[in-house]
């Protein structure tokens, strides 16, 4: 007997600034972030791209993947794709590209990853404000001019 639908693993799941397809099908992330740093808020980054690959799974099946403000609720972007794996041994790469994100405020900002509504994983890109070498420095509690 064979199995009708088993849902996905998730494989792994990163947050880039680009992904690129070799002539050979293999993939390339590049600059993987694990958080952000910038000199001040807002900031728009280009592009970011989320590489999801799923594997362990058979049938059709709908992702969805959401990036978060750091409020927990505010959706700034989100995607949906659908892909299909029919055999178990098989896996499905994803690539979820999201141009002109707007990070207005400092905090930990989210990737969310699901399946067909399940929840796969939920992770945290914390961005920081962190002023350049040499620039002066703002004691707290005092206005930045």
């Amino acid at each position: 007997m064979q199995a009708a639908r088993i849902l996905p693993d998730l494989q792994c799941s990163l947050l880039c600034e680009e992904v690129r397809q070799e002539a050979n099908g293999n993939f390339m992330a590049i600059g993987i972030i694990a958080f952000v740093r910038v000199p001040q808020v807002p900031v728009t980054a280009f592009k970011l791209a989320v590489f999801n690959r799923w594997t362990a799974g058979v049938g059709q099946f709908r992702e969805s993947v959401r990036f978060i403000a750091p409020d927990q609720t505010t959706v700034l972007r989100k995607s949906e794709a659908k892909f299909e794996l029919k055999d178990a041994a098989l896996h499905a790469t994803n690539v979820t590209m999201f141009p002109q994100v707007e990070f207005k405020t400092a905090g930990t900002y989210y990737v969310e990853v699901l399946v067909d509504d399940v929840m796969k994983l939920r992770y945290p890109i914390p961005l920081m404000v962190v002023p350049p070498p040499g620039a002066p420095q703002t004691p707290p509690g005092e206005p930045v001019s």
